[in-house]
């Protein structure tokens, strides 16, 4: 059974950094392109960063050049190095394949919290 689990998050203060990860279990994670997605209250889930089986990356405007996504298919880990941190980042923050969303699949979260 596929199983994606995060961790890292936490609360920081505004100008503070974070590093998440994401554990893949249950599938042929180096054959699958990974995103990170945050939801914030009331919003639905917004798609910030991917990184290709390949290796290429692409972040939503308002992440770029603050956040980084990488991966490790040795470890079936996706990282997601969060710096610059914005109040506005707060939100709950998931990795999934693109497969598992159309789906509504969703790991638990982890929640992250920029506040001072």
């Amino acid at each position: 059974q596929e199983q994606l689990v995060e961790s890292g998050g936490g609360l920081v203060q505004p100008g503070g950094s974070l590093r998440l990860s994401c554990v893949a279990s249950g599938m042929i994670f180096r054959l699958s392109d990974m995103g990170w997605y945050r939801q914030a209250p009331g919003k639905q889930h917004e798609l910030i960063a991917q990184v290709t089986t390949g290796g290429i990356t692409n972040y939503v405007d308002s992440v770029k050049g603050r956040f980084t996504i990488s991966r490790d298919n040795t470890k079936n880990t996706v990282y997601l190095q969060m710096n610059s941190l914005k109040p506005e980042d707060t939100a709950v923050y998931y990795c999934n394949t693109e497969v598992r969303r159309v789906q509504n699949f969703w790991g638990q979260g982890t929640q992250v919290t920029v506040a001072s």
